[in-house]
């Protein structure tokens, strides 16, 4: 596992380290001091784990977040409790008072190394610079901005994607954030096997179908559980849908 640990205090990053050389899965691959530094650390060395404060001169945790297209799993540390909930409104992992405890910091790596996803042999040997991106499936977490709010999701509680105007829409929980992305876009980083395009507007997650039921021109509708959404099923693609659930 790859950290990057950002926080402004240097005695902070140094206690950081020493607890973090306790368990040999862990590597810190950077240090940040503010927010700047570390935008230019996530780019360059893509950690597994973003160890953030919150408060840093400039920008804090929270603004940092919400200026990043894409972030790795985050744990707040932070001398000040008051932002616990905020914390996990935008569905940090974790949340570490400091002086952070050895005991702490073993159960929030816990909870980042269930995320992780398994490496394979093949993938190890892969380059960077080459490997093409892998598949987005519903254990993959990603970061979501919407103006002022920011969420950490899993691609598992994401029910469907919807295009709105140039933007398309998330539907998870409550939630309706729209991102910058097009739904052609999403389609090539989503594992097929999960989610699937139903028309040319909607893609859906096939593990929150709840029913199907036929409808006009050989066509399907389908509801999906924890919200209202109906989805109506191309023709081309009701085809497509029936191959890919029927044994």
């Amino acid at each position: 596992m790859r950290v990057l640990l950002v926080d402004d205090s240097r005695l902070a990053r140094a206690e950081l380290r020493r607890l973090l050389a306790a368990f040999p899965d862990v590597e810190v691959v950077g240090e940040a001091r503010h927010a700047e530094e570390a935008r230019a650390q996530l780019a360059a060395l893509r950690p597994d784990l973003l160890l953030l404060d919150i408060h840093m001169p400039g920008e804090t945790g929270f603004e940092l977040l919400a200026s990043l297209e894409a972030a790795p799993p985050v744990v707040f540390t932070t001398a000040y409790d008051a932002h616990a909930l905020r914390a996990f409104e935008v569905n940090a992992l974790d949340y570490l008072l400091k002086p952070v405890q050895e005991a702490r910091l073993a159960a929030a790596l816990d909870k980042v190394r269930a995320q992780m996803p398994a490496e394979s042999p093949d993938n190890r040997l892969q380059s960077p610079a080459t490997a093409a991106p892998a598949l987005l499936t519903g254990q993959d977490q990603v970061f979501v901005k919407d103006g002022e709010r920011c969420w950490f999701v899993r691609l598992a509680d994401v029910r469907l994607f919807e295009i709105n105007g140039s933007y398309t829409q998330l539907y998870f929980d409550q939630h309706r954030p729209l991102i910058p992305r097009t739904l052609a876009q999403l389609e090539a980083r989503l594992d097929p096997k999960e989610f699937f395009r139903a028309n040319r507007q909607q893609i859906i997650n096939l593990h929150f179908v709840a029913g199907v039921e036929p409808w006009f021109s050989h066509s399907l509708r389908l509801t999906l559980r924890g919200g209202a959404e109906v989805v109506e099923v191309s023709r081309q693609q009701s085809v497509r849908f029936r191959e890919l659930l029927s044994l």
